[in-house]
């Protein structure tokens, strides 16, 4: 059960209002993270800015922005995170199988993309902490040192949103993730 009242975009608090309008508009609908999230603005706004500046400044594409989300939330047991970024993978042109193995940490179809979600799955996991050697694969691989700089951003906003399900207890209100067992 949730821990954290949800609101409505006519209920929320003034301050937030208008970015949970534009969430909704961006999603088709106020979904349950964000409605929770508005019941104190500076959190949504928190997340807005955050998200804001990856979509103003950001060089990663969708694919790559979702995998990136998929690996995090897997690291951190989100399940309304996989559930909601495996709905946009898939519409970013990963496959449903695709995303169960990303979740893994079995992204043997992309190499490049293998190398950095390695990378990503340490910081998550690891607390920032990187090894060398999954650096260097990354690079190798064809990755900037400009782009593994930005790839903390990406982590951060996916912890950022993992955690705060964890903590509200967010309410699924889209299709649960495949399982990753078997």
């Amino acid at each position: 059960m949730p821990r954290i009242p949800a609101h409505t975009a006519d209920s929320a608090p003034a301050a937030g209002r208008q970015t949970l309008r534009r969430l909704e508009k961006r999603f088709g609908r106020v979904l349950n993270i964000h409605a929770e999230m508005a019941h104190a603005p500076v959190v949504l706004e928190a997340y807005a800015a955050i998200s804001t500046a990856i979509a103003e400044h950001g060089t990663f594409d969708a694919r790559t922005r979702e995998a990136i989300a998929l690996t995090v939330g897997a690291v951190d047991a989100c399940a309304y995170c996989q559930s909601a970024h495996t709905l946009s993978a898939k519409a970013a042109g990963l496959t449903e199988a695709q995303t169960v193995a990303i979740r893994r940490g079995e992204t043997d179809h992309d190499t490049k993309l293998t190398a950095l979600l390695q990378v990503a799955r340490q910081i998550a996991g690891e607390v920032g902490e990187v090894s060398d050697t999954a650096w260097d694969e990354a690079l190798t691989q064809g990755w900037t040192d400009t782009q593994l700089t930005e790839l903390f951003v990406h982590v951060a906003v996916n912890l950022y949103t993992n955690y705060f399900n964890h903590y509200a207890r967010t309410e699924l209100d889209v299709p649960a993730a495949p399982a990753l067992d078997g």
